[in-house]
């Protein structure tokens, strides 16, 4: 299990996001600076034991206009080779050094993971507790390989495509990645899907597609 470190990160992950964020396709701010907060999510556990793995739900904004995003992201000791693009930024953590933070869903290891929660071969650990699952989260998927290995990732208006090759099989998974989310939204027909909550502005919990799993 991994275990979460309560210390200082400087710069923050929300400071970092808030650089981030705009540069993105699938941003629904327009011009105005984000001011993101965080609203939920749910980690899972490397079983090497190397990489941080968290999906959080980020809101920005106030009212009904405000918009939350899911940002999966990996914290790493060392530079991912190859992923320079999807580098959100780097932070010094008060236990752990000079973390390197990535978008994860360009990270072999996050996605390989998500695989695993999907497959029912892992369990959502709570994003802020050590060595607690997350009940709330709900996974299901009938896979067709052992794992899954990355092959291309393609951005959307509202999405990120993650394409996989399940291990054994020619044919293509996609694992899109739900960057807006909204209530009650179930991702539409698929092969399966990851749920959870995530906070509202008014308090409120909120439920719907983090992830869903489409054959080609």
């Amino acid at each position: 299990m991994a275990v979460i470190h309560h210390t200082t990160m400087q710069p923050t992950k929300l400071e970092l996001l808030t650089e981030w964020l705009p540069g993105r396709a699938w941003y629904a701010g327009g011009a105005e600076v984000p001011s993101p907060a965080k609203a939920g999510g749910f980690r899972i556990d490397d079983p090497a034991g190397e990489v941080g793995i968290e999906f959080m739900a980020v809101a920005d904004g106030a009212g009904p206009d405000a918009v939350t995003y899911l940002v999966p992201m990996t914290y790493r000791g060392a530079p991912l080779e190859g992923a320079e693009h999807a580098l959100i930024g780097t932070s010094e953590h008060g236990v752990l050094g000079t973390r390197w933070i990535y978008d994860g869903t360009h990270d072999p290891v996050l996605v390989a993971e998500l695989y695993a929660l999907l497959a029912g071969r892992t369990e959502a650990q709570a994003q802020s507790v050590d060595n607690t699952t997350d009940p709330t989260v709900a996974a299901s998927l009938d896979p067709a390989g052992t794992g899954a290995e990355l092959v291309r990732v393609t951005e959307g208006p509202d999405r990120t495509d993650v394409e996989v090759r399940e291990t054994g099989t020619a044919a293509p998974l996609t694992l899109r990645i739900r960057r807006v989310l909204h209530s009650g939204a179930d991702g539409g027909p698929g092969r399966g899907r990851v749920t959870a909550e995530w906070r509202l502005a008014d308090g409120t919990t909120a439920r719907g597609a983090y992830v869903v799993a489409l054959a080609d």
